[in-house]
Formats: structure tokens, C-alpha cells, sequence
């Protein structure tokens, strides 16, 4: 996993140069900004996964910064302020800010901070990739590249048209398909009237894949028509 990067917003140095010392053990990459309007041109240029913003700052406070920044991107902020009243830290939240802490602070205590928000930060916006290989009906997963069946995180031994045929039903979800049907795109040759070779295969597949095959949740059976998964 790559390291989180940064953005130290704060016009002294000192302050910034002592955090150096403490985030770069805790192994995190740095970028600094001596007031606001530098902040947001880091921004420009930088993927940050957290800055931590002084209020106090020449040309461009902490507060105008916050605020713009929450135009544009979403990554947590936690706002640093000389001020301790409950308005300033009402009016840094307000702002955009997601945390707040009154200088002078513990820098341990910042760290564990800063660790919490990008815990948030990263559960909250896990990127969802879509797998179009993958069907889902509740707690059931058909996987269609390996050929992979799970119930509830366990997996379900099938037989190739045994699959197939689960397949089929769960990609048309709510659509009911007779055993002629089924057959003839599952064998892919005509479907003869005697044979309940389809019946056979859905018992058995319901066997593995139901806990009471009599009264199934996947599989459901329409009288007098077919079979189709709700």
C-alpha cells in the first residue's frame, strides 16, 4: 500500500518542522504550505490524502482555505487553531474541517488523530469495482470466469451444467424459463418431450445449493410454466 501522503499547512516553521520529525517516523510522505493560497496549489499538482491547516496564516487563513478546498476534494482536514473558544472551534467545523485541536497540543495526540481520520477516510471511500464476471443473488455468488459457485463465503461444488443451468437463471433474474427452453440453451441441441434430464439437474442443483430443497429460495418453481430465480 503506498504511503499517505500529507499537507502541513502552517506559517511556522517550527510547528512544521517538529511534525516533520514525528509523521515521517510513523512513515508518511510530507508536502508543506506556508499559508492557504499555497495549500491550494499544492493541491493542484498533489494527490493528498489528509493536510492538517493552521487557522492564523497571512494572505489566505485556514478558514478561507477550508472552504475552498471543500469545493473540490474531500480528503480530511483536521484544523489547528492559538484560539480555544468554543465558537472557533464551531466556526473551523463549519468550515469543512473534520477535526480541530487548540495549539499548543500533543503531538502524539495528533498523530493518533490524524491515523483515526485516514482510517475513516479509507473505509469510507474504498473504490467500488464492478464485476461484471461475478452474479449475485442475496447471499449466493456465481462467478462465471472460474466457474465458481459460494454460499455465504463457502464454496459449492457443481458440475459443468449444473452451472450452466444456475447461470442462466440467476444472468435473467425474475424471468421464467420453461424446460424446453433451458435445455436447448444449456445442451444447445432440440429438446425432446420425455426427457426430464432439465428436472433431474435442478433437484440435484437445489440439493447443494438450498437449505430445504423443498421449499427453495433460489430456484423457484412456476406451476404449469418453468423455473426462474427471484
Amino acid at each position: 500500500m503506498a504511503q499517505p501522503t500529507i499537507l502541513l499547512v502552517d506559517d511556522e516553521k517550527e510547528i512544521i518542522d517538529m511534525l516533520e520529525i514525528y509523521l515521517k517516523n510513523e512513515g508518511y510522505k510530507l508536502l508543506r504550505a506556508s499559508d492557504g493560497a499555497e495549500a491550494l496549489q499544492v493541491l493542484q499538482k498533489e494527490e493528498i490524502d489528509l493536510i492538517v491547516l493552521d487557522v492564523m496564516m497571512p494572505k489566505m487563513d485556514g478558514i478561507q482555505a477550508c472552504l475552498q478546498i471543500r469545493e473540490q476534494k474531500n480528503m480530511p482536514i483536521i484544523m489547528l487553531s492559538a484560539k480555544s473558544q468554543d465558537m472557533d472551534k464551531i466556526w473551523g467545523l463549519s468550515s469543512g474541517a473534520d477535526d480541530y485541536m487548540s495549539k499548543p497540543f500533543n503531538p502524539l495526540e495528533l498523530i493518533a488523530r490524524i491515523k483515526s481520520q485516514l482510517r475513516r477516510y479509507t473505509r469510507l471511500n474504498v473504490p467500488h469495482v464492478r464485476k461484471d464476471h461475478e452474479i449475485e443473488v442475496d447471499e449466493l455468488t456465481i462467478n462465471t470466469q472460474t466457474h465458481e459457485v459460494k454460499l455465504e463465503g463457502k464454496e459449492i461444488k457443481l458440475t459443468p451444467r449444473e452451472f450452466a443451468i444456475l447461470e442462466l437463471l440467476a444472468r435473467n433474474r425474475g424471468m421464467v424459463w420453461n424446460i424446453e427452453k433451458i435445455y436447448e440453451a444449456v445442451w444447445q441441441e432440440a429438446y425432446f418431450d420425455s426427457d426430464n434430464t432439465v428436472m433431474v439437474h435442478i433437484r440435484k442443483i437445489r440439493e447443494k445449493i438450498e437449505i430445504n430443497p423443498r421449499k427453495p429460495k433460489f430456484i423457484k418453481t412456476v406451476w404449469g410454466v418453468g423455473y426462474k430465480v427471484d
